[in-house]
């Protein structure tokens, strides 16, 4: 059986529709009915000092952190590599994030220019270095779900356990629209096992190595979570904390049951596997658990429908729609369904 007739390929696409931990979906919802309704701001600002570098707080709607720094950068005349930030943001959003611009010698541009209907500079000083991904402290989220159709009691207990902690899934923005980075990797994969070398630019093969990965993450992940035992420390856990393999070089540092579950999960992607070793990147390992900080909702019943605001801050790397899966049914505005 190759890579391209796992099940959880089918004609419509790939299936990323992952088990539920709270008995699926309670309700369902319009989501990013207007970028307002995803608000989103990076925790802790980078250290103000001096250097070469400018850190800009930005407020932007309904544009993508790569075009934001994109513009940066013409403005003060640099390379693109040159602007850092924390992380990627959602277009369909409103986000506040920092970025850094490395001037070196250059004069000091007027950073207004770049305010528009889209990105407005909250404010800016100097700092002595480049600011890198994940080095940030997390993410606040405020989330509107509007015209809720299901089961409010239900949704109720649902929201009473999720502060406790949600399934850690991969969101599906990391698999690209449709799953196209999968896509990606199963041809690259394909291609090597037929004898053949796939070149492709290298962001789009980082699209697809990040997209495997997390594929199979999630995939060990579904099973626990069908198993039941995803907030268990199993025999061989080789963490403190519940924890599955992001695919690398090395050996599986799991053992015993931990590493037999894990090995079964996977069983179907080994060629994925093999890739991923090729590829240079080393073993990790993710929490399967992820526990929402100071999380909140409320209610807000208008009209025949209610809708429901939700607040709560996750670390660098985790999805809000990771927590907003075990809830509801998210009827995507911006681009389809996610379910």
């Amino acid at each position: 059986m190759t890579d391209k007739d796992n099940t959880s390929k089918d004609n419509a696409g790939w299936n990323l529709n992952w088990p539920r931990a709270y008995g699926g979906p309670a309700i369902r919802a319009d989501f990013r009915t207007e970028p307002e309704d995803f608000i989103v701001e990076e925790l802790a600002a980078p250290q103000e000092g001096e250097g070469e570098h400018v850190y800009l707080q930005i407020r932007k709607r309904g544009a993508n952190t790569g075009w934001v720094a994109q513009q940066l950068a013409e403005l003060a005349g640099v390379r693109n590599q040159d602007v850092g930030f924390f992380g990627l943001k959602d277009r369909h959003a409103v986000t506040t994030q920092w970025f850094s611009v490395w001037l070196a010698q250059k004069p000091e541009p007027d950073w207004t220019a770049v305010n528009n209907d889209e990105t407005t500079v909250v404010q800016h000083y100097r700092g002595a270095r480049k600011l890198r991904r994940g080095e940030h402290s997390g993410n606040r989220f405020r989330i509107r779900l509007r015209n809720i159709q299901g089961d409010r009691d239900a949704a109720d207990q649902i929201l009473a356990r999720m502060s406790a902690g949600v399934p850690n899934y991969f969101g599906e923005q990391r698999f690209g629209r449709d799953g196209g980075n999968l896509d990606l990797a199963a041809g690259i994969v394909a291609a090597e096992h037929a004898g053949e070398r796939r070149r492709l630019p290298r962001k789009q093969k980082t699209f697809a190595m990040s997209a495997a990965r997390s594929w199979l993450f999630n995939q060990v992940l579904s099973a626990r979570v069908s198993t039941g035992n995803w907030q268990e420390v199993l025999p061989g856990e080789p963490e403190a904390f519940p924890s599955g393999p992001l695919w690398g070089r090395g050996r599986n540092a799991a053992s015993d049951e931990q590493l037999t579950l894990e090995n079964d999960a996977m069983s179907l992607w080994a060629g994925w596997q093999d890739w991923l070793e090729h590829c240079g990147l080393s073993q990790e390992r993710r929490p399967l658990v992820l526990a929402p900080a100071a999380f909140q909702y409320v209610w807000q019943d208008e009209g025949q429908a209610p809708d429901l605001w939700l607040d709560f801050a996750l670390p660098p790397g985790a999805f809000a729609t990771a927590v907003l899966g075990e809830l509801a049914e998210l009827v995507n505005q911006s681009i389809g369904t996610i379910k």
